[in-house]
């Protein structure tokens, strides 16, 4: 028979991996549980001065996140990173970059002379505060992602190797609980990049099934960019890419700024909603259809320095009951609104070329709108599908209440 494996001693950080283990189910968010176990692991006799952990994400605005803990600290700072970091020197010659081009382990002693060691301001910014020793290793995720932690210390003589021994042996676990964190995270991210912050808490909460939704009373504004066709058979491809980005931004941001919720983009066109449970809902489309109005005759203006021509726009916006939730096929689910006041809005807006008006509302929504604003009244018109004529305004923006 066999002997038996020896059994290895513990570490300074047992308690601290124990901990990550059992400890932290309840925890939501990995910079907490970070800063946490930067903190246990000083309680256990490790000289950590300063740490960080960078995580790449999936998001439309931001490469990555850089979590940093130093001494003190309760709660760890949080910083974005942009796309274009790699291309700056803060990237260049980092350990993060070391990282990306497949090192394991990046060590410094700051110590010893800085003409002996990596050229980076980093490490000049560490010797300057104290610090004695560095290190940094890749943090392993599945499917080949690999993010990066890095530990320092201002002890003489830096980190021992018990001290190291200690550090890695946190690693694999931290890899597991920060993956879990990340993963759920990036969901969020997905889902509210995809079909909006308040359509992607219901998905998460389990609202999947089709078929399944609630009615919803609120306020429905439908955009469409005139004369796209003309425009996209015209102008290359990546210019017609950046001019929609830039038009739905012109659009998207006062929506969301004002408490909207964009449920999809339709081409050229989009379909938001203000719901009637929040206070002034109707008031805050007008208002957010007035910045919009500003940020696209900015937009105007920088196209116009480049020769393009300046881009209009329609809006119809109704008021009513709409269901809201899944729609599709069994295997591929649509989260959005639809119903009669979805149809009244889209009629409107089409009629905005007919009319000579860039907004358009119906009497419901205008009945709605508190405080008042100054609307004009155009008259009745047949709207398709509908049998009785529509009483219409339309609304200037800018003009006030």
């Amino acid at each position: 028979m066999n002997a038996p494996d020896k059994i290895p001693s513990a570490t300074l950080s047992d308690g601290v991996v124990h901990w990550l283990i059992n400890g932290t189910r309840d925890e939501r968010f990995i910079d907490n549980i970070f800063a946490e176990m930067c903190n246990r692991l000083q309680q256990a006799g490790i000289p950590l001065k300063r740490s960080t952990v960078h995580v790449l994400i999936q998001h439309p605005q931001w490469l990555g996140a850089r979590f940093m803990w130093s001494d003190g600290m309760r709660e760890a700072e949080i910083a974005r990173v942009d796309y274009d970091v790699r291309e700056r020197s803060e990237y260049i010659g980092s350990a993060a970059n070391e990282m990306q081009d497949g090192t394991t382990e990046v060590r410094e002693n700051l110590e010893r002379d800085p003409s002996l060691g990596r050229q980076h301001a980093l490490y000049d910014e560490m010797r300057a505060k104290g610090l004695t020793d560095y290190v940094a290793w890749p943090l392993y995720h599945t499917l080949g992602k690999r993010h990066l932690i890095t530990f320092a210390t201002d002890r003489p003589g830096g980190f021992d190797d018990a001290h190291i021994a200690a550090l890695r042996n946190v690693l694999p676990v931290l890899a597991l609980v920060s993956e879990i964190r990340v993963k759920n995270r990036l969901a969020r991210t997905l889902l509210e990049t995809y079909v909006g912050a308040h359509a992607g808490e219901l998905i998460l909460a389990g609202a999947t099934r089709r078929g399944t939704g609630t009615t919803v009373r609120a306020a429905i504004m439908i955009c469409d960019l005139r004369d796209f066709t003309k425009i996209s058979d015209n102008w290359p491809r990546d210019d017609v890419i950046d001019l929609l980005n830039d038009y739905f931004d012109a659009m998207s941001e006062p929506i969301a700024r004002h408490g909207g919720e964009i449920l999809k983009f339709i081409g050229d066109g989009l379909l938001a909603i203000f719901p009637l449970s929040q206070p002034e809902a109707c008031a805050n489309l007008l208002h957010a259809v007035t910045e919009a109005r500003v940020a696209m005759a900015a937009l105007n203006a920088r196209n116009n320095g480049t020769g393009r021509a300046p881009l209009n726009y329609g809006i119809g916006v109704h008021v009513g009951d709409v269901m809201y939730g899944n729609i599709g096929s069994s295997s591929r689910l649509d989260f959005t609104v639809i119903g009669p006041a979805v149809n009244m809005a889209s009629r409107l807006e089409a009629l905005t070329k007919q009319v000579g008006r860039p907004v358009l509302l119906s009497r419901d929504f205008a009945e709605q709108v508190t405080p008042k604003f100054e609307l004009e009244h155009v008259g009745k018109y047949e709207v398709r599908g509908f049998s009785d004529p529509i009483e219409l305004f339309a609304f200037q923006p800018g003009a006030g209440t």
